[in-house]
């Protein structure tokens, strides 16, 4: 007689459990359709480099101490921004986040009594030529009020000022990773909580328990279908975007294999919230309030459509402690920026805390019958 064995029996339970994924309706739609809609949608959307207001950047040796600087600062159509660091300065600029970096200074002559230069990328250089215009309109404010025969009061380095050729930072190579980080929460957490909540509420678990396999097995059988269902979602949104829309993937094949070992490690932390839900769930009519209690403010406050930095600086913290925040962020690291995993290692090691404090909770409430 031959002896039972586990696995197989637990293999037995993956196929099973991924075929019925794919003759679900909800699933399919969680996993492929939503994400594509946003994709289609946002894909077709270029950078936007408008009029409006520019954010420049001051150079660490820029002279702020002139007329200049404080009517820049001063006026509505340039805002002045930050940085903690020259790293997070150069992700923006490459990313066309802010216009370009601002250098002022004084010159040895009385006139004119300033030079200025911009460094910028091609990730703004449709807005470069229209922040220009802007500053000389402040330049020649000034020197009508400083000189009366009306020589110019400040004048464009063009040695110093350059324009640095870079990929171009597409608005899908930012909404592609956080589409994807979205299908990886919804499957994972609507996905786990009503399949559980259905195999005991239909009594399969039970029957399940009449059969010599374990009880470990029976997780690790469903878990496995799920987690091949969306790695074969995740495959799908990677290449569509990169030959469709022109996703970027700085490394290619290896950077489509980091992107799904983000995928899983965050599917299995997302996953650990659906077991959660399914074990405090009383019917089924609660999954869903339950579920987007967990889902919704990951979703809109998880840097999906919006950096956090788009934020009021009180809801930046709250959106940075938020699993999903750090799964885009490593993700668009990996593709954009050819970051390794080792380089995102400190959103790794969040992600994976999450899963410790996430799976403590799921087995204290993770109910069987």
């Amino acid at each position: 007689m031959q002896e039972y064995s586990q696995l197989r029996a637990m293999l037995a339970i993956t196929k099973a459990s991924l075929r019925a994924i794919f003759r679900s309706p909800s699933a399919v739609i969680f996993s492929f359709v939503f994400p594509f809609i946003f994709i289609l949608v946002f894909g077709f959307v270029g950078n936007n480099g408008g009029g409006g207001v520019y954010k420049i950047a001051l150079d660490k040796n820029c002279d702020t101490t002139n007329t200049l600087f404080d009517s820049l600062k001063t006026s509505a159509r340039i805002r002045i921004v930050y940085f903690d660091n020259d790293k997070e300065l150069r992700s923006s600029l490459v990313k066309g986040k802010i216009t370009g970096v601002l250098n002022i200074q004084k010159t040895k002559d009385s006139i004119p009594a300033l030079t200025y230069s911009i460094q910028s990328t091609t990730a703004s250089n449709d807005k470069l030529p229209q922040l220009r215009p802007v500053i000389n309109n402040i330049i020649n404010t000034i020197s009508n009020k400083q000189y009366a025969n009306r020589p110019t009061y400040a004048i464009e380095d063009v040695e110093r000022s350059h324009l640095e050729v870079i990929r171009e930072y597409k608005t899908i190579d930012f909404i592609l990773p956080g589409q994807l980080g979205f299908s990886l929460l919804s499957s994972g957490v609507f996905g786990v909580a009503f399949m559980f909540f259905s195999l005991r509420n239909t009594l399969v678990l039970k029957r399940f328990f009449a059969t010599p396999i374990s009880r470990t097995y029976i997780v690790l059988g469903e878990g496995l279908a799920r987690v091949l269902f969306q790695m074969l979602t995740a495959i799908v949104i990677i290449v569509a975007g990169r030959f469709i829309f022109g996703f970027t993937l700085v490394n290619g094949l290896e950077t489509v294999i980091e992107l799904l070992v983000l995928s899983f490690i965050g599917l299995v932390v997302f996953m650990g919230l659906g077991f959660i839900v399914s074990g405090i769930a009383k019917s089924e009519s609660t999954i869903p309030p339950l579920a987007n209690m967990i889902t919704l403010p990951q979703f809109l406050l998880g840097g999906t459509f919006f950096g956090v930095d788009a934020f009021p600086k009180w809801l930046q913290p709250i959106s940075k402690m938020l699993p999903l925040t750090h799964l885009n962020t490593a993700m668009r690291a990996v593709a954009f920026e050819g970051q390794n995993l080792w380089e995102v290692k400190n959103e790794i090691a969040i992600l994976l805390l999450w899963g410790v404090v996430v799976y403590a909770v799921a087995i204290k409430v993770f109910k069987w019958e």
